[in-house]
């Protein structure tokens, strides 16, 4: 058992990003032939023949309009996979994405970054191992090869 959650993008946000994407760009669905794709709608890896839709996403921009934080440079945008329709979310709970190398990335009260580790696999140590800064108070698990967001981790 964890005792830390990985979230995904909201529900309701997804809802939002099936219009318009956070840079204001209508979502594209594809077929993925392939499969493998990260989706940060139910953390975890498509299967090849799923709709999926590559968006536009700032991970910090709904957390910082929860609590009053102006995170300023540093609610940034970047690619996200999703599936083109409503999916039922995360079956079960665990640390997705634990594959590779993960970046830890730590935010402020404020939405700055503190800093980040690289990991092995993201898993309860480094998740205590960063809130043991109390000036921690959100995690971004992000893929190394590419920076991108995989989903936030907050304190229990």
């Amino acid at each position: 058992m964890t005792t830390y959650t990985a979230r995904p993008i909201a529900p309701s946000v997804l809802k939002q990003l099936r219009i318009d994407d956070d840079a204001g760009r209508p979502m594209t669905p594809v077929t993925d032939d392939e499969g493998g794709a990260p989706l940060r709608c139910c953390l975890r890896r498509s299967e090849p023949g799923e709709v999926i839709a590559l968006v536009s996403y700032a991970p910090l921009r709904r957390w910082a309009a929860e609590t009053g934080a102006q995170p300023g440079a540093y609610d940034e945008q970047g690619p996200v996979f999703i599936h083109a329709d409503e999916c039922p979310g995360p079956d079960g709970d665990g640390y997705p994405f634990d594959n590779d190398h993960r970046t830890v990335r730590r935010y402020s009260a404020d939405g700055h970054i503190l800093g980040g580790e690289l990991v092995p696999a993201p898993d309860d140590a480094a998740f205590r191992k960063a809130f043991d800064d109390p000036s921690v108070v959100l995690v971004h698990v992000r893929a190394v090869e590419y920076g991108c967001f995989l989903y936030e981790v907050r304190r229990p």
